[in-house]
């Protein structure tokens, strides 16, 4: 079992080395660099080359069954689920069979209307403690959930 973090923009890659050391899991920081290596022997920094989701091609190519993956990349989330793997959005919402079609279809419909609307202003609601707690308690079940497979 390993725990892998697709690391760009990614607000909880403490909190998961935290439950990842507590479990004694290893765990895979991936990106295309700017991170500052973690000096925990669990936790292995990857950096692959600068290109249009390579990191997630790596994670993609070895996220399966008994692995969680944490991600706010969909379509990368897609291919984990399909792989068998546990995925959570930073937020700690699981991405699952039953609802990565919807995640899906929303975010292509969201990058329409983005694209239709070039003066539309604004982003996202931002991080809070809640959904950084939300993300806490959503590893744990799915490292659990994970451990069953």
């Amino acid at each position: 079992m390993s725990l892998y973090i697709d690391a760009d923009a990614c607000p909880v890659k403490a909190e998961a080395e935290r439950v990842a050391t507590r479990h004694r899991l290893k765990m895979y920081v991936v990106s295309n660099g700017g991170l500052r290596p973690s000096q925990n022997p669990l936790v292995e920094t990857v950096i692959v080359p600068e290109g249009p989701d390579v990191a997630d091609m790596w994670i993609a190519d070895r996220a399966g069954p008994g692995d969680v993956v944490v991600t706010g990349d969909i379509p990368l989330a897609a291919k984990c689920v399909e792989a068998g793997a546990q995925v959570l959005k930073h937020n700690g919402e699981p991405l699952t069979q039953a609802n990565i079609g919807n995640v899906l279809a929303t975010r292509d419909l969201m990058t329409d209307l983005r694209s239709a609307d070039p003066f539309r202003m604004g982003g996202g609601k931002g991080f809070t403690k809640a959904d950084r707690s939300r993300f806490l308690d959503a590893l744990e079940r799915a490292i659990r959930a994970a451990a069953k497979t």
